[in-house]
């Protein structure tokens, strides 16, 4: 049988259930390429009490983590919510295609941790994923969906890519609106929602610019237009 385990926002954020379906898996990997995690695969193996290995993207995609959970049971962590990801939801179906039983055990992610910020979530629009330029591709069409929240009047939560810094992200997110004649008013950073580093910050760009020693995982959201109690909660957290 195979087990998809949300671990959470921070290393207790994993449910009762998960835990002790983890400490009773023959095996358990992790999952290490959609999200820097914010603690260590040996965090997590003295959390489950046996050693994790590390699940990279070319593992999950060559399926054969479904082979292994025809034969026993396999856990495969997940930081957040373990459906966050729409390779998670492929790995799923394939699964099901191989009838391989499959459980899902959920936990809180960053989609439930924005809400903190002050911003009511039914008015957040489509989710963009910025990813990380390279040398002569600097691809923006992240952009389209801000300026379709924007049109509906809805917040934008923009999701970074792994392996990307702060103020390289920033440029990256401030080229890019530039380049597309979109004007940014304010933005929200959050870092690592649900642990105790989390840190959430409300400002211009310029004001943003300034902050020092953000680490990830982070994300950014462009408010839209404000019911006067987000605006109030936003208030307490400008820099």
């Amino acid at each position: 049988m195979l087990y998809l385990i949300g671990l959470g926002l921070n290393i207790k954020g994993i449910t009762k259930e998960g835990l002790e379906i983890a400490k009773r898996c023959k095996k358990v990997y992790l999952e290490n390429y959609t999200v820097e995690l914010p603690y260590t695969a040996e965090d997590v193996s003295d959390l489950v009490g046996k050693k994790v290995a590390l699940a990279d993207r070319k593992f999950i995609e060559s399926l054969e983590i479904v082979d292994e959970a025809e034969r026993t049971d396999i856990a495969l962590l997940i930081y957040g919510s373990p459906l966050t990801a729409t390779t998670h939801i492929a790995l799923l179906q394939e699964a099901k295609k191989s009838e391989i039983a499959v459980k899902v055990i959920y936990s809180a992610s960053v989609f439930d941790a924005v809400a903190e910020t002050g911003l009511q979530l039914y008015k957040f629009g489509k989710i963009a994923s910025m990813p990380k330029w390279q040398k002569n591709f600097e691809p923006d069409s992240f952009v389209e969906i801000i300026q379709h929240n924007l049109s509906m009047k809805a917040h934008s939560l923009i999701l970074v890519d792994i392996g990307m810094r702060y103020r390289d992200a920033l440029k990256e997110l401030e080229d890019s609106m530039k380049k597309n004649n979109i004007e940014i008013g304010k933005i929200v950073v959050c870092q690592r929602l649900g642990t105790e580093r989390q840190k959430i910050v409300y400002g211009t760009i310029s004001d943003v610019w300034s902050i020092n020693g953000i680490v990830a995982p982070f994300c950014f959201i462009i408010p839209s237009k404000l019911h006067f109690m987000e605006a109030e909660v936003l208030e307490g957290f400008k820099y």
